[in-house]
Protein backbone atom coordinates (compact mmCIF):
# COMPACT_ATOMS: atom_id res chain seq x y z
CA UNK A 1 0.00 0.00 0.00
CA UNK A 2 1.17 3.55 -1.11
CA UNK A 3 -0.38 6.48 1.28
CA UNK A 4 -1.59 9.43 -0.51
CA UNK A 5 -2.13 12.71 1.10
CA UNK A 6 -5.25 14.26 -0.56
CA UNK A 7 -6.60 17.54 0.54
CA UNK A 8 -9.24 20.28 -0.72
CA UNK A 9 -8.95 23.95 -0.10
CA UNK A 10 -11.81 26.51 -1.31
CA UNK A 11 -8.98 29.54 -0.90
CA UNK A 12 -11.27 32.01 -1.24
CA UNK A 13 -10.35 34.47 -4.02
CA UNK A 14 -6.72 33.82 -4.84
CA UNK A 15 -6.37 37.05 -7.35
CA UNK A 16 -3.79 38.86 -9.10
CA UNK A 17 -5.18 41.84 -8.93
CA UNK A 18 -3.87 44.79 -8.40
CA UNK A 19 -5.36 48.77 -6.87
CA UNK A 20 -3.60 51.84 -7.53
CA UNK A 21 -1.68 53.31 -5.08
CA UNK A 22 -2.76 56.96 -3.17
CA UNK A 23 -2.01 60.18 -5.27
CA UNK A 24 -1.35 58.29 -8.54
CA UNK A 25 -3.62 59.57 -11.37
CA UNK A 26 -4.45 57.07 -13.72
CA UNK A 27 -3.87 58.68 -16.63
CA UNK A 28 -0.06 58.49 -15.50
CA UNK A 29 -0.17 54.90 -14.90
CA UNK A 30 -1.40 54.59 -18.18
CA UNK A 31 1.62 56.17 -19.85
CA UNK A 32 3.34 52.81 -20.02
CA UNK A 33 0.42 50.24 -21.55
CA UNK A 34 -0.62 49.34 -18.08
CA UNK A 35 2.58 47.79 -17.33
CA UNK A 36 2.40 46.63 -13.43
CA UNK A 37 4.80 48.89 -11.84
CA UNK A 38 5.05 48.69 -7.69
CA UNK A 39 5.18 52.62 -7.94
CA UNK A 40 1.74 53.08 -8.75
CA UNK A 41 -0.01 49.88 -7.94
CA UNK A 42 -0.25 47.58 -4.93
CA UNK A 43 -1.21 43.82 -5.18
CA UNK A 44 -4.57 43.30 -3.07
CA UNK A 45 -4.61 40.26 -0.63
CA UNK A 46 -1.12 40.22 0.56
CA UNK A 47 -1.49 39.35 4.08
CA UNK A 48 -4.31 37.01 3.15
CA UNK A 49 -2.02 35.12 0.43
CA UNK A 50 0.75 34.83 3.28
CA UNK A 51 -1.54 33.21 5.62
CA UNK A 52 -2.83 30.89 2.86
CA UNK A 53 0.87 30.18 2.23
CA UNK A 54 1.70 28.95 5.63
CA UNK A 55 -2.01 27.21 5.60
CA UNK A 56 -0.77 24.93 2.20
CA UNK A 57 2.69 24.53 3.66
CA UNK A 58 1.68 22.89 7.02
CA UNK A 59 -1.22 20.69 5.43
CA UNK A 60 1.91 19.44 3.24
CA UNK A 61 -0.62 16.98 0.95
CA UNK A 62 1.00 15.14 -2.26
CA UNK A 63 -2.68 16.55 -4.24
CA UNK A 64 -4.14 19.18 -2.95
CA UNK A 65 -7.24 20.69 -5.32
CA UNK A 66 -7.72 24.05 -5.13
CA UNK A 67 -11.16 26.34 -5.82
CA UNK A 68 -11.72 29.95 -6.06
CA UNK A 69 -8.12 30.29 -8.38
CA UNK A 70 -7.76 33.11 -10.80
CA UNK A 71 -5.99 31.43 -13.31
CA UNK A 72 -2.68 28.39 -13.74
CA UNK A 73 -0.42 31.84 -13.97
CA UNK A 74 -1.82 33.22 -10.64
CA UNK A 75 -1.66 29.56 -8.97
CA UNK A 76 1.89 29.34 -10.38
CA UNK A 77 3.01 32.94 -8.80
CA UNK A 78 1.61 31.80 -5.41
CA UNK A 79 3.38 28.86 -5.25
CA UNK A 80 7.27 29.63 -6.23
CA UNK A 81 6.82 33.44 -3.57
CA UNK A 82 4.52 31.08 -1.19
CA UNK A 83 6.32 27.62 -1.36
CA UNK A 84 9.19 27.10 -3.16
CA UNK A 85 9.15 26.20 -7.64
CA UNK A 86 10.61 22.79 -6.93
CA UNK A 87 7.36 22.31 -3.90
CA UNK A 88 4.57 21.33 -6.74
CA UNK A 89 6.06 20.72 -9.76
CA UNK A 90 2.95 19.35 -11.50
CA UNK A 91 0.03 22.21 -11.67
CA UNK A 92 -3.78 21.52 -13.58
CA UNK A 93 -6.27 23.90 -13.97
CA UNK A 94 -8.32 25.20 -17.43
CA UNK A 95 -10.25 28.50 -18.04
CA UNK A 96 -13.32 27.25 -16.82
CA UNK A 97 -17.37 28.93 -16.76
CA UNK A 98 -17.43 31.49 -14.22
CA UNK A 99 -17.16 34.80 -16.19
CA UNK A 100 -18.86 36.86 -13.46
CA UNK A 101 -16.13 36.31 -10.57
CA UNK A 102 -13.48 34.55 -13.17
CA UNK A 103 -12.56 31.58 -10.45
CA UNK A 104 -11.62 28.31 -11.41
CA UNK A 105 -10.87 24.93 -9.93
CA UNK A 106 -6.89 23.92 -10.00
CA UNK A 107 -4.89 21.13 -8.80
CA UNK A 108 -1.30 21.38 -7.18
CA UNK A 109 0.93 18.51 -7.01
CA UNK A 110 4.15 16.90 -5.68
CA UNK A 111 3.01 13.36 -7.93
CA UNK A 112 3.04 13.09 -11.77
CA UNK A 113 -0.61 14.44 -13.41
CA UNK A 114 -0.96 12.00 -16.27
CA UNK A 115 -4.30 12.77 -17.72
CA UNK A 116 -5.99 16.12 -17.23
CA UNK A 117 -9.91 16.28 -18.59
CA UNK A 118 -12.16 19.41 -18.66
CA UNK A 119 -16.30 19.24 -18.51
CA UNK A 120 -17.52 22.66 -18.43
CA UNK A 121 -18.68 21.88 -22.22
CA UNK A 122 -21.45 20.14 -20.52
CA UNK A 123 -24.59 22.03 -20.93
CA UNK A 124 -27.21 22.67 -18.44
CA UNK A 125 -30.34 21.13 -19.63
CA UNK A 126 -33.06 23.03 -17.74
CA UNK A 127 -30.91 26.21 -19.69
CA UNK A 128 -28.69 24.57 -23.33
CA UNK A 129 -27.06 27.96 -23.70
CA UNK A 130 -25.48 28.04 -20.33
CA UNK A 131 -22.58 25.25 -19.24
CA UNK A 132 -24.11 23.61 -16.26
CA UNK A 133 -20.47 23.21 -14.00
CA UNK A 134 -20.35 26.84 -12.87
CA UNK A 135 -16.75 26.50 -13.02
CA UNK A 136 -15.77 23.21 -14.16
CA UNK A 137 -15.26 19.47 -13.19
CA UNK A 138 -12.32 18.78 -13.78
CA UNK A 139 -10.84 15.24 -13.64
CA UNK A 140 -7.33 14.70 -13.23
CA UNK A 141 -5.27 11.39 -12.96
CA UNK A 142 -2.07 11.41 -10.38
CA UNK A 143 0.31 8.14 -10.59
CA UNK A 144 0.67 7.03 -6.98
CA UNK A 145 3.61 4.80 -6.32
CA UNK A 146 6.28 3.64 -8.11
CA UNK A 147 7.29 0.18 -9.99
CA UNK A 148 5.24 -2.65 -9.44
CA UNK A 149 3.17 -0.30 -6.73
CA UNK A 150 2.54 2.17 -9.17
CA UNK A 151 -1.23 3.25 -9.35
CA UNK A 152 -3.42 5.85 -10.69
CA UNK A 153 -6.07 7.71 -8.96
CA UNK A 154 -8.49 10.18 -10.53
CA UNK A 155 -9.53 13.35 -8.77
CA UNK A 156 -12.98 15.05 -10.03
CA UNK A 157 -12.71 18.87 -8.52
CA UNK A 158 -15.68 20.60 -7.90
CA UNK A 159 -17.03 24.08 -7.25
CA UNK A 160 -20.60 23.85 -7.41
CA UNK A 161 -22.82 26.82 -7.76
CA UNK A 162 -23.40 28.89 -4.77
CA UNK A 163 -26.44 29.43 -2.02
CA UNK A 164 -26.42 33.31 -3.00
CA UNK A 165 -29.62 34.10 -3.60
CA UNK A 166 -31.24 31.65 -1.15
CA UNK A 167 -30.70 28.05 -1.06
CA UNK A 168 -33.96 26.67 -2.24
CA UNK A 169 -33.76 28.72 -5.16
CA UNK A 170 -30.26 27.49 -6.47
CA UNK A 171 -30.77 23.89 -5.29
CA UNK A 172 -32.02 22.76 -8.75
CA UNK A 173 -28.79 23.67 -10.16
CA UNK A 174 -26.98 21.72 -8.06
CA UNK A 175 -28.69 18.70 -8.42
CA UNK A 176 -27.96 19.01 -12.06
CA UNK A 177 -24.44 19.15 -11.22
CA UNK A 178 -24.53 16.27 -8.72
CA UNK A 179 -26.10 13.89 -11.37
CA UNK A 180 -23.93 14.70 -14.07
CA UNK A 181 -20.48 14.37 -12.15
CA UNK A 182 -21.91 10.69 -11.11
CA UNK A 183 -22.66 10.23 -14.86
CA UNK A 184 -18.88 11.53 -15.42
CA UNK A 185 -17.71 8.76 -12.58
CA UNK A 186 -20.09 6.03 -14.49
CA UNK A 187 -18.82 6.65 -18.07
CA UNK A 188 -15.13 6.34 -17.17
CA UNK A 189 -15.43 3.35 -14.52
CA UNK A 190 -18.61 1.26 -15.49
CA UNK A 191 -22.05 1.45 -14.54
CA UNK A 192 -22.35 -1.30 -12.67
CA UNK A 193 -19.73 -0.99 -9.03
CA UNK A 194 -17.48 2.24 -10.31
CA UNK A 195 -16.93 2.16 -6.35
CA UNK A 196 -14.02 -0.72 -7.28
CA UNK A 197 -12.08 1.80 -8.71
CA UNK A 198 -10.05 4.28 -7.60
CA UNK A 199 -11.34 7.96 -8.04
CA UNK A 200 -12.61 10.72 -5.48
CA UNK A 201 -14.65 13.43 -5.77
CA UNK A 202 -13.66 16.69 -3.98
CA UNK A 203 -14.35 20.20 -3.79
CA UNK A 204 -16.54 23.05 -2.19
CA UNK A 205 -20.20 21.42 -3.30
CA UNK A 206 -21.65 24.56 -1.64
CA UNK A 207 -24.27 23.06 0.01
CA UNK A 208 -25.47 20.78 3.45
CA UNK A 209 -26.98 17.76 4.11
CA UNK A 210 -29.16 18.61 6.79
CA UNK A 211 -32.83 20.21 5.82
CA UNK A 212 -33.58 23.13 7.05
CA UNK A 213 -36.02 25.90 7.14
CA UNK A 214 -33.89 27.63 4.14
CA UNK A 215 -34.63 24.03 2.30
CA UNK A 216 -33.27 20.82 1.18
CA UNK A 217 -29.81 19.77 -0.10
CA UNK A 218 -29.13 19.78 -3.63
CA UNK A 219 -26.12 17.49 -3.32
CA UNK A 220 -27.64 14.62 -1.11
CA UNK A 221 -27.67 12.11 -4.33
CA UNK A 222 -23.88 12.41 -4.77
CA UNK A 223 -22.82 12.66 -1.43
CA UNK A 224 -25.48 9.58 -0.13
CA UNK A 225 -23.86 7.61 -3.31
CA UNK A 226 -22.95 4.18 -2.13
CA UNK A 227 -20.12 4.26 -4.66
CA UNK A 228 -18.50 6.91 -2.33
CA UNK A 229 -17.98 7.83 1.09
CA UNK A 230 -18.28 11.29 2.82
CA UNK A 231 -15.08 10.26 5.06
CA UNK A 232 -15.90 13.59 7.17
CA UNK A 233 -19.05 11.89 8.88
CA UNK A 234 -16.13 9.62 10.77
CA UNK A 235 -15.63 12.63 12.50
CA UNK A 236 -17.57 13.80 15.67
CA UNK A 237 -20.86 15.36 14.61
CA UNK A 238 -19.69 18.75 16.08
CA UNK A 239 -16.13 18.55 14.25
CA UNK A 240 -17.84 18.42 10.76
CA UNK A 241 -18.26 21.60 9.77
CA UNK A 242 -15.63 23.63 6.71
CA UNK A 243 -17.21 27.08 6.57
CA UNK A 244 -18.26 29.57 9.13
CA UNK A 245 -21.38 32.49 7.69
CA UNK A 246 -21.67 35.01 10.38
CA UNK A 247 -25.13 35.37 9.02
CA UNK A 248 -27.05 33.09 10.95
CA UNK A 249 -24.01 32.38 13.03
CA UNK A 250 -23.82 28.60 11.29
CA UNK A 251 -21.24 26.25 10.85
CA UNK A 252 -21.73 24.24 8.13
CA UNK A 253 -20.14 21.26 5.85
CA UNK A 254 -19.40 22.84 2.39
CA UNK A 255 -16.57 21.18 1.19
CA UNK A 256 -16.39 17.80 0.55
CA UNK A 257 -13.85 14.61 -0.08
CA UNK A 258 -15.46 11.08 -1.57
CA UNK A 259 -13.39 8.74 -1.71
CA UNK A 260 -14.76 5.71 -3.82
CA UNK A 261 -16.23 2.84 -2.04
CA UNK A 262 -12.66 0.50 -2.30
CA UNK A 263 -10.63 3.58 -1.16
CA UNK A 264 -12.64 4.65 1.80
CA UNK A 265 -12.92 0.40 2.71
CA UNK A 266 -8.95 0.21 2.31
CA UNK A 267 -9.27 3.35 4.70
CA UNK A 268 -9.60 3.10 8.16
CA UNK A 269 -8.35 6.84 9.37
CA UNK A 270 -10.61 9.70 10.12
CA UNK A 271 -10.14 12.85 8.24
CA UNK A 272 -8.59 16.45 8.90
CA UNK A 273 -10.27 19.61 9.28
CA UNK A 274 -7.31 22.29 8.88
CA UNK A 275 -8.42 25.70 10.62
CA UNK A 276 -5.76 27.37 11.60
CA UNK A 277 -5.84 30.13 8.96
CA UNK A 278 -9.96 30.49 9.92
CA UNK A 279 -11.21 34.19 11.07
CA UNK A 280 -11.12 35.04 14.93
CA UNK A 281 -15.05 35.81 14.43
CA UNK A 282 -15.51 31.65 14.06
CA UNK A 283 -15.11 31.32 17.95
CA UNK A 284 -16.42 27.75 17.98
CA UNK A 285 -12.73 26.53 16.94
CA UNK A 286 -10.53 26.89 19.72
CA UNK A 287 -7.14 25.72 18.58
CA UNK A 288 -3.80 27.27 17.79
CA UNK A 289 -4.26 30.04 14.35
CA UNK A 290 -1.48 31.44 12.48
CA UNK A 291 0.02 34.56 13.44
CA UNK A 292 -1.79 37.98 11.96
CA UNK A 293 -5.26 36.11 11.97
CA UNK A 294 -7.82 38.55 12.09
CA UNK A 295 -11.18 39.05 13.35
CA UNK A 296 -12.39 38.81 9.69
CA UNK A 297 -9.14 39.45 7.54
CA UNK A 298 -6.48 38.73 7.00
CA UNK A 299 -7.59 34.96 6.85
CA UNK A 300 -6.26 32.18 5.17
CA UNK A 301 -10.12 31.69 3.85
CA UNK A 302 -13.55 31.35 5.04
CA UNK A 303 -13.25 27.84 4.09
CA UNK A 304 -11.17 25.03 5.63
CA UNK A 305 -9.13 22.49 4.04
CA UNK A 306 -10.07 18.98 4.48
CA UNK A 307 -7.12 16.46 4.18
CA UNK A 308 -7.11 12.65 4.28
CA UNK A 309 -4.44 10.48 3.90
CA UNK A 310 -5.71 7.25 1.96
CA UNK A 311 -3.91 3.73 1.11
CA UNK A 312 -3.29 3.39 -2.41
CA UNK A 313 -2.96 -0.52 -3.58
Amino acid sequence: MTTLRLATFNVENLFARWRFQEGVNPADANTRGWIVDQTHFVELGQEDKAITGAAVGEIDADVLALQEVENVDTLKHFRDRSLGPGKYPYVAGVDGNDNRRLIDVAVLSKLPITHIRTHQHHLDPANPTQGLFSRDCLEVDVEVGTGLSKNTVTIYVNHFKSMEGGRSQTRALRERQSAKVMEIVTERFGQSSPGDSPFVILGDLNDYMETNGDGSPGIDELVGWDQVQNVVTRLPEGDQWTHYWATGDEYRQLDYLLPSASLATATQTTPEIFRMGMPLRAIRYKGPRFMGVGLDKPKASDHCPVIFDIEVG
